[in-house]
């Protein structure tokens, strides 16, 4: 046992908001248990043996009514199988449950008694158990057509459709990183968002409208900006050139545009050769702008392995947005010193910065 943490699940939507907070938080590595790993009893007990938490996502969410209805029982009853071979049982189990439990379908009343499985097995072995009803999620890098109809209205609109609302009703919302600190136990409770699907799908299309131009839509509270970042996630990270106004006392660039806001602006200065960054954010909304200089931009999405890169230079201004949960960096590649304007939609705290260090290579 090497990690007092252990997931299922890991690989899905709420796994990886899980497996990045925790990575922010300065947690150990966590063990990620597979569905091979799942049923093989003897070879799972190895894996939760002794661990502190043992959050239990996996699960099935889409398929016909009785792959929805049993498989989620059955995932259950794996984890139960490998909790009882356990010569140390671990100390708590979470169950990320769903409040659509015991509502009459497949899909409901499959997770129902899923936590009746685990309910019953950790009371058996002593462990603590924890049945975290989540409401519709949200949030970066979500599946469209599947995670949720954030999801999708992003795709639709990151693609330059325009959302189609079919049904309208009010559904109850909670960011993936709000339901990662739930199931990690570093808060008991995060109240969700009330949004009806028409809401939803006119604030998207107006963020997406407004930022096409490179300028800021109003983010009036955390939701917000919670939801303009999962829309940004649908779109892919590049460099937005801007138009340089001169006339004959010189030039003039527009760097950042914000609606109903103000945030906070900085600019620094790099000698040659030397790296900025490498770090990332859960939330803030950040926008690089080189006017001065040559640097190279590098961006790569935390637990991932691809690298983005980009030139860019102050003759030719360009705006370079980072995207939530990837980490970045900027290194002068001129041969004089660089000046970058930088510019976040939050004032800075330093007793909660938002910034946690992560090389991009």
């Amino acid at each position: 046992m090497t990690s007092s943490l252990v997931l299922t699940g890991a690989g899905g939507f709420l796994g990886w908001h899980v497996r990045v907070l925790a990575r922010s938080l300065g947690m150990p590595e966590p063990i990620l248990i597979d569905r091979t790993v799942l049923s093989q009893p003897e070879t799972l007990a190895s894996a939760l043996n002794g661990a502190d938490r043992v959050v239990h996502i996996a699960g099935i969410n889409r398929g016909n009514p009785e792959e929805v209805a049993t498989g989620n029982i059955e995932l259950s009853r794996q984890l139960c199988a490998g909790l009882k071979a356990c010569s140390t049982p671990p100390k708590t189990v979470v169950f990320a449950n769903s409040i659509q439990a015991n509502n009459g379908t497949p899909y409901g009343d499959g997770k129902a008694a899923a936590a009746v499985l685990l309910s019953e097995t950790t009371r058996w072995l002593g462990s603590d158990f924890v049945d975290v009803l989540l409401p519709n999620l949200f949030g970066e890098h979500g599946r469209p057509h599947y995670n949720s109809v954030v999801a999708t209205f992003c795709r639709v609109l990151a693609d330059g459709g325009k959302p189609q609302v079919n049904g309208d009703r009010e559904l109850d919302l909670m960011h993936a990183t709000d339901a990662a600190s739930i199931l990690l136990g570093t808060v008991s409770d995060s109240p969700a968002v009330r949004r009806t699907v028409r809401d939803l799908a006119d604030q998207l299309t107006y963020f997406a409208s407004t930022y096409r131009t490179a300028e800021i839509p109003e983010l009036a509270d955390r939701f917000d900006v919670r939801l303009f970042n999962t829309y940004r996630s649908h779109l892919a990270p590049a460099p937005f050139g801007l138009t340089r106004h001169a006339d004959a006392r010189g030039s003039l660039v527009e760097t950042v545009k914000v609606h109903g806001g103000g945030g906070q602006t900085f600019c620094s200065s790099t000698i040659p050769g030397v790296t900025r960054g490498q770090h990332f954010h859960l939330a803030k909304v950040e926008r690089f702008v080189v006017v001065r200089g040559e640097a190279e931009i590098c961006l790569r999405r935390v637990l991932h392995d691809d690298i983005l890169r980009f030139r860019v230079a102050g003759d030719e201004p360009a705006v370079v947005d980072m995207p939530t949960m990837w980490a970045h960096s900027i290194t002068n590649t001129g041969t004089g010193d660089l000046t970058t304007l930088f510019w976040s939609n939050d004032l800075f705290n330093p007793t909660h910065p938002d910034t946690f260090p992560e090389p991009v290579q």
